[in-house]
């Protein structure tokens, strides 16, 4: 079964790139989209299959399938490691993965390149599942690139559009950097332990808690130094602050392709490294305290960023971005429980809101600015109806999975004495706020009030077709009920036996918490709801007005806090300046100059000016032999 779980996406893949070398036609389009899905669906169930099992025989289980690198002492197998960790996480790729191919089947029908879209999706989704499936480092690290070039594909999928170039370029260079800190991460700990593999590492991290290591000449704690090593990774793959710049930009690429990036898998995997290296952050106050930093900032310059973007895809895009802070300070205060759980809840309600917004883009012609529309709910009402369940749960809305899931972090926080965990409480809970302010914000402009649209458009506005509702429905229950459902696994009282040392961390009762205190962030997104209903219903003239009150930090949000701007000049104007004198100056004047263009034009004239002494008379030629013979006979008499 976990064999089948694992090759199924790569199958698929390889039959949609053999049947995207044949000129397409209905025919071969409708065998690559039955088939991709066919095969990731049949992985999602058998995925869900093996977490159910999983929740009465927490097992933890290794196949070893063949010897992949032996080089000195250094011996690494190709493995498939499946504890806890790894059965939530298969849920979440399978399950999302297969629900965005089955919605790609009507969203990209007009599409000339069908079948090599579907093999994008099929060799994500099965880079996705190597990477939570590997036993070691490496395995990791294999899984982890191969994640970032099919991101590259993907978000480049259309690449006659130059911004989806540039997009693809950009998230392909930024995830570099993270994964240039992973790598370094890779060969410390191999270092360090002697070995790559999970189980020898984290059984013996203890005894190397003390052990120091030069690095760059300074002298700093082993562990320490891996886990802020392997988390600049998790930032890149994260989309975490400094190295978030990427994730924007990604909405370039087809609707389905920012659901899967966004909800289920890539930017997943940073949370996932994390917690699955719980044992050696939890040996790190230093890396633990930089890693709840680092999230609650992200968390909140996120959400302030969402408040006044224009894109409907831009808004849950910077939305995903703030909801992966509030899963990395959670692992950062220990609650590492708390962090899969709003990672498994995440993933429902953000891809049921991401499809949402692409059926949104499909009804009204491609338009993507939200202050263009307005008034469209008559037309879509299901779509309508599937995106108020995802708001409801992203704000945190008593009883759904955002609820049960936020809740458990923000009380982690409140209850934790770790350093930064009152600013992680503060900025945690005043994200409540904004995060429901900007969703409720997205959903008035485009469903409700009067319409901004051209009078024409307005009219041919449609319902999506039933292939991609069928989607939102089935992530609409994972939105409303799976919170309820699977917390006592997660957090409750279930959780020692579900998590069987998978995970290290601490555990939160909420009953300690008191009642203001549990139901704060429910009570704090209801304001946030108030407030948007106030502004873009019953006062629709306060935003332009609030707006030109506070015109320099309404730009400053709206530009993103200036960091691609920030980027460029530190950045991208220096490394072209070098590229050009590389360019210009040594390649052209100094090696092409001294090296092969200098050699041929010293030949070139030294050519010429032999052949200028060949004039083809022979008195000339005589005059030069007396001369010679001149030369010799002058030499013999007076030199020798």
């Amino acid at each position: 079964m976990i064999h089948s779980i694992v090759l199924l996406p790569l199958i698929a893949f390889l039959i949609s790139c053999f049947l995207s070398f044949f000129k397409s036609n209905q025919t071969l389009d409708r065998i690559s989209q039955a088939l991709t899905s066919l095969f990731i669906l049949i992985s999602a169930i058998l995925s869900f299959y093996l977490f159910i099992i999983n929740l009465s025989d927490p097992q933890i289980y290794k196949f070893i399938l063949f010897s992949w690198i032996t080089s000195g002492d250094l011996a690494v197998n190709w493995s498939l490691y499946i504890d806890s960790v790894t059965r939530v996480m298969l849920v979440v790729i399978t399950s999302v993965s297969a629900l965005v191919h089955i919605y790609s089947i009507g969203y990209m029908s007009h599409d000339d390149s069908k079948p090599r879209f579907m093999g994008y999706l099929s060799l994500f989704t099965f880079a996705m599942i190597m990477l939570v499936t590997a036993d070691n480092f490496l395995q990791l690290f294999f899984g982890w690139e191969g994640v970032g070039l099919a991101s590259y594909l993907l978000i480049g999928f259309w690449y006659k559009k130059p911004s989806a170039n540039a997009a693809a370029i950009k998230a392909f260079i930024v995830n570099r950097v993270g994964d240039f800190g992973l790598a370094l991460g890779v060969f410390t700990i191999y270092m360090v332990f002697g070995s790559v593999e999970y189980q020898v590492v984290f059984e013996n991290a203890d005894q190397f808690k003390t052990t120091s290591f030069n690095f760059v000449g300074y002298e700093v704690n082993a562990i320490t130094l891996i886990c802020f090593l392997l988390f600049i990774g998790a930032m890149g793959k994260s989309a975490q602050l400094f190295l978030h710049t990427w994730l924007p930009d990604a909405m370039e690429g087809p609707t389905p392709v920012s659901a899967l990036i966004h909800a289920a898998t890539m930017v997943t995997a940073g949370v996932f490294l994390v917690v699955r290296c719980s044992p050696l952050f939890d040996l790190s106050v230093e890396a633990s305290s930089f890693v709840t930093l680092v999230g609650a900032s992200t968390a909140f310059f996120a959400a302030t960023i969402g408040l006044v973007q224009n894109d409907i895809k831009r808004v849950i895009a910077y939305s995903t971005c703030s909801q992966l802070g509030y899963m990395f300070f959670a692992a950062g205060l220990g609650a590492y429980g708390a962090a899969m759980f709003h990672l498994f809840t995440h993933a429902f309600f953000k891809a049921l809101l991401f499809l949402g917004a692409g059926s949104v883009i499909h009804s009204v012609h491609e338009e993507q600015d939200i202050r263009k529309m307005g008034g469209i709910y008559i037309f879509t009402p299901i779509t309508h109806a599937m995106m108020v369940i995802g708001t409801i749960s992203l704000m945190g809305f008593p009883f759904t999975s955002g609820f049960y899931s936020k809740d458990a972090i923000i009380e982690a926080a409140y209850l934790s004495d770790a350093l930064f965990s009152n600013y992680a409480y503060f900025l945690g809970t005043l994200g409540v706020v904004m995060t429901s302010f900007y969703s409720w914000r997205l959903m008035f402009l485009t469903f409700n009030g009067k319409t901004r649209m051209e009078e024409q458009k307005f009219r041919e506005v449609h319902e999506s077709p039933n292939v991609m509702l069928m989607p939102l429905f089935i992530l609409a229950i994972g939105a409303l009920s799976f919170g309820y459902i699977f917390k006592s696994y997660f957090i409750g009282s279930s959780s020692v036996e579900f998590w069987n040392y998978a995970i290290a961390g601490h555990h939160y009762e909420s009953h300690h918490i008191p009642f203001l205190i549990y139901y704060l962030p429910a009570m704090l997104g209801i304001v946030g709801f108030i407030i948007a209903w106030y502004m873009y219903l019953k006062n629709t003239k306060l935003p332009t007005a609030i707006a030109s009150l506070n015109e320099p930090l309404y730009k400053f949000l709206l530009n993103k806090w200036y960091f691609d701007e920030l980027y460029h000049y530190v950045f991208v104007i220096p490394a072209r300046g070098i590229g050009r004198f590389f360019w210009k100056i040594i390649d052209g004047y100094v090696i092409d100059g001294f090296g092969p263009n200098g050699i041929a034009s010293m030949v070139l004239k030294i050519s010429e000016k032999a052949r200028s002494i060949q004039t083809g008379f022979i008195y000339h030629y005589a005059f030069s032999i007396l001369i010679g013979l001149s030369f010799l006979i002058t030499y013999f008499i007076f030199i020798i």
